[in-house]
């Protein structure tokens, strides 16, 4: 819950279980989801600091191109849902490639024909299961990203709609038309009733059912995630640019009311300007950031709390040469590899679990590194600062470390969820809370900022050999894309 000052009054966390069915498989349970949701909302909401009367407005914020498919009916999910990281539908990319159709895709989404993407995930599903595609095209299924899923719960079937942001990461939304495309549709096999409306990010989207949160409540604000917290970050004019570090990390440049192409690997996608209208952003999407420091603590089980990484990593004077590169589901920009393979180089009898933290935290900061390279190429504007949040911008060490590499300074927000707090922002303009977006900009406290502190003879040395390390990766899934041909 965040006050009319900028002043956080309360809030509740609760993970939820993914599923990894297969290789590279990686599924949640949309129930699950729903529930852990409405759990958290509800302890904000009965937080002691918290009054529901003083309550104006709920915004939503969400994985972007998670797919979830559920009956219009009863509101249940009819498959689990099919996460974003996700690389099932590499085949499907591989064989929209083949048919000549990756430039029309690029230049219509400002995406790139990638696994990671919600359209080929929902061809997939229809593909398999022939019976809920006869019940898409029949008009009894709805489909749509974790938002829409929530939005459609919340409202209990009286609101099917997402917004701009969301809708531009599913492959199926035209930039230029600002709409579906029915060449996108066509092209994916998707039936167009299964799509949700498309509205402004700040706006209604109905209001919640009372015996849901306790009282009936507007939702006035829904944007995907990296588009939240690059509103939060107050990163409304071109060249501002922002950082997320959560599971996987998202660096996200605002470009202004017309579109940029990039020509180093970045993405083209739809941001908020500051009254929630539609403008533009560049992207660049690192697939794995914290969640390498959850394989070590639930894989390896050489952590027992995410918060020792950074007691280890400062206990060692360098890195010893150890690279980790954690592809373990592919490699996003500016790479866009779905073939390669997590790697580790430069073992010697003398590396320790340490040196393996140190190295995964390290990651962070390399695959930061050249999303910044590629921004800067396409955007022909060096970047000046790193505004920066998310769960792992809490780990002091690795902002010091990404400013060092960088050579830019880091400015991690005071309010680490960033993400939350720029769906409230577009709520609570909406609602009026705040006057604009001035006011809602002026409450953000002061950020703490991280200054440089490597030389370019150790950036460079650095960061070569992050590169030898990425090259070995996509070199072995190079050769294991081959041999699945």
């Amino acid at each position: 819950m965040v006050s009319q000052e900028g002043r956080v009054l309360s809030r509740a966390y609760s993970e939820f279980e993914q599923h990894f069915p297969r290789p590279g498989w990686v599924e949640h349970d949309a129930e699950e989801i729903w529930r852990v949701t409405t759990q958290v909302a509800r302890e904000a909401l009965d937080a002691p600091e918290v009054g529901h009367a003083s309550v104006e407005a709920i915004g939503i914020t969400n994985q972007r191109e998670t797919l979830v498919l559920w009956d219009r009916l009863t509101l249940k999910p009819v498959h689990r849902a099919i996460v974003w990281q996700d690389r099932r539908t590499a085949p499907i990319c591989s064989d929209l490639k083949a048919g000549g159709h990756e430039a029309e895709f690029r230049r219509r989404t400002g995406l790139v024909l990638d696994p990671y993407f919600t359209g080929t995930k929902l061809t997939w599903l229809l593909r398999e299961r022939p019976d809920l595609r006869s019940r898409a095209e029949a008009g009894e299924l709805a489909a749509g990203t974790v938002d829409a899923w929530l939005v459609a719960r919340l409202t209990r079937g009286a609101v099917h709609a997402t917004d701009f942001t969301n809708a531009s990461r599913t492959l199926l939304y035209d930039l230029d038309e600002g709409g579906w495309s029915d060449r996108l549709l066509d092209l994916l096999e998707v039936p167009r009733p299964l799509l949700p409306e498309i509205r402004k990010s700040s706006g209604t989207f109905g209001v919640a059912a009372g015996e849901v949160l306790g009282r009936d409540l507007p939702i006035l604000g829904v944007a995907g995630d990296q588009q939240s917290a690059l509103y939060g970050q107050g990163c409304w004019e071109p060249g501002l640019a922002k950082n997320t570090y959560g599971t996987g990390a998202f660096l996200l440049m605002h470009t202004g009311a017309e579109r940029v192409a990039s020509t180093s690997g970045l993405l083209t996608t739809v941001a908020c300007g500051p009254s929630g209208e539609p403008e533009f952003a560049l992207e660049g999407a690192i697939f794995i950031a914290g969640a390498a420091i959850q394989w070590l603590r639930d894989g390896l089980g050489i952590l027992e709390h995410a918060e020792e990484s950074e007691v280890l990593a400062r206990g060692l004077e360098g890195n010893d040469g150890v690279y980790l590169v954690p592809a373990f589901v592919g490699m996003g920009a500016p790479w866009w590899e779905p073939h390669a393979r997590g790697t580790i180089t430069g073992l010697t009898r003398g590396t320790g679990r340490a040196h393996l933290v140190r190295a995964a935290l390290e990651s962070m900061a390399y695959q930061t590194a050249d999303v910044v390279g590629a921004m800067e190429a396409s955007s022909g504007v060096p970047l000046e600062e790193l505004r920066v949040d998310g769960g792992a911008s809490r780990n002091a060490w690795l902002m010091e470390f990404q400013a060092g590499i960088l050579g830019v300074p880091v400015h991690r927000a005071a309010i680490a969820e960033t993400t939350a707090f720029g769906a409230a922002g577009l709520a609570g303009i909406a609602a009026g809370v705040w006057e604009g977006p001035g006011a809602f900009l002026s409450s953000r406290a002061a950020p703490t900022v991280f200054s440089p502190g490597l030389d370019a003879t150790s950036r460079s040395m650095l960061r070569g050999g992050w590169r030898r390390a990425v090259h070995a990766a996509l070199a072995l899934g190079r050769s294991e894309g081959e041999g699945e041909g």
